[in-house]
């Protein structure tokens, strides 16, 4: 084999995180030759969770992936969207085929759970998955990264990346502590399953009280004896923690009083449900996202809330562009993670000013001035920037093992 080749089939990655850019970090990682260790804190793959999208240029990635048969097998197939009034009357309707797929609701959606599933079974015969673990310490020099499992195991890695989500532990390790990058927005956002007893088929119900901030909805999942309920409420001083699962529970109740509308029904189910989550809008904001041989990507480095509808993109995209970057750069990490966050910065920002935009049209400002009218060219540039702003270089000459190779199961 080749200089280049021989680099590549002795590069040692550690991927901090099992959700969606760890394994589709390993995907890339994997076909460009390394080898990929991906650690994962929970004791397996987390189920459930709220529908994420994929659109633009993220759709293209999934496409490289080999995997556009097996994503699609697994959308939730919503039709669209329908905002209501608090009797239920229909106020504005969205539909997935609106502006090619990528509008509102997005033709290619998917709850966060089984794209995660998608992704591992794609990697898992060829990346080590390490489950009920996580990184406890970490040391590096310049040949490579001492990493302390709190298994007690040791290894050593050419390259460590975190995949660790908003509330990244290997960030704060590393960079130093969340509240120097997570930026709040002032909105709390909660998800959970509950029994379809509400005649949903296929179509997203939305309803918001503008008066208050705050919103209820149901979503469609494919198992049509289901509902993925929804809240959100403005809140400037969050402080549940967000592992205190019955915390949050008591609060999203107290937020959620006289809501009207189904609010009451959902709420019933708040108990029994095997999937809750609530956690706070927010961004993470950083000037670089690496240091060294350790790097971040998806929410862990530059979150864009689920309020830009483009988080699930941006970790797609930064995967197929870190692993092309460090493969293109001969596994050199000053060079491969400058090219990485060269590449994806412009579109990183799109998304994240979509996402702060959407927070501040939901959320009320009783004491703001009046906002000037929106510049609609510039929104719309904004938002085509959100979805298509990044290039996918070919990396031609680099290597590939091919899509061949990859487990699409459709």
């Amino acid at each position: 084999m080749d200089e280049q080749g021989a680099a590549v089939s002795g590069s040692r990655v550690l991927v901090a995180g099992a959700s969606i850019a760890g394994p589709a970090l390993a995907h890339w990682l994997r076909r460009r030759g390394a080898e990929v260790t991906v650690v994962e804190r929970a004791p397996g793959l987390r189920p459930g969770g709220q529908a994420v999208d994929a659109r633009g240029v993220a759709k293209e990635v999934i496409a490289r992936m080999g995997l556009d048969g097996a994503v699609r097998a697994a959308r939730t197939e919503t039709a669209g969207a329908h905002t209501v009034d608090v009797d239920g009357n229909v106020l504005e309707t969205f539909r997935a085929d609106d502006h090619g797929g990528d509008g509102y609701i997005a033709d290619i959606e998917i709850l966060r759970g089984d794209l995660s599933q998608v992704l591992h079974d794609d990697t898992r015969d060829g990346v080590e998955y390490v489950f009920g673990d996580r990184i406890a310490e970490l040391t590096q020099d310049a040949d490579g990264v001492d990493v302390t499992f709190a298994s007690g195991e040791r290894r050593r890695f050419d390259l460590v990346v975190g995949a660790d989500g908003l509330h990244s532990a290997l960030r704060a390790m590393v960079f130093g502590p969340r509240e120097r990058f997570v930026r709040h927005l002032g909105l709390v956002l909660a998800f959970y399953s509950v029994p379809n007893e509400f005649g949903l088929d296929r179509w997203f119900i939305d309803y918001q009280d503008q008066e208050s901030g705050r919103s209820a909805g149901l979503r469609p999942i494919r198992d049509a004896t289901q509902a993925m309920a929804m809240f959100s409420f403005p809140s400037a001083d969050f402080d549940v923690d967000y592992r205190d699962i019955e915390g949050q529970k008591r609060l999203l109740r107290e937020r959620m009083t006289g809501l009207g509308w189904l609010t009451p029904r959902i709420l019933a189910h708040l108990d029994d449900t095997p999937d809750f989550y609530l956690d706070q809008v927010a961004q993470v904001v950083m000037d670089r996202w690496s240091k060294g041989r350790v790097g971040l990507i998806g929410d862990a480095a530059f979150s864009s809330s689920p309020m830009s509808g483009g988080g699930t993109g941006l970790a797609l995209v930064g995967a197929y562009l870190l692993a092309g970057e460090l493969a293109a750069a001969g596994w050199d990490p000053e060079a491969g993670f400058a090219g990485y966050e060269a590449r994806m910065r412009s579109f990183v920002e799109a998304n994240q000013e979509i996402g702060r935009l959407h927070v501040d049209s939901r959320v009320p400002q009783p004491d703001a001035e009046p906002s000037p009218e929106l510049d609609m060219e510039a929104l719309t540039a904004l938002v085509e920037r959100a979805i298509n702003g990044a290039e996918l270089p070919d990396y031609a000459g680099v290597p590939d093992s091919g899509a061949a190779k990859s487990s699409a199961r459709p």
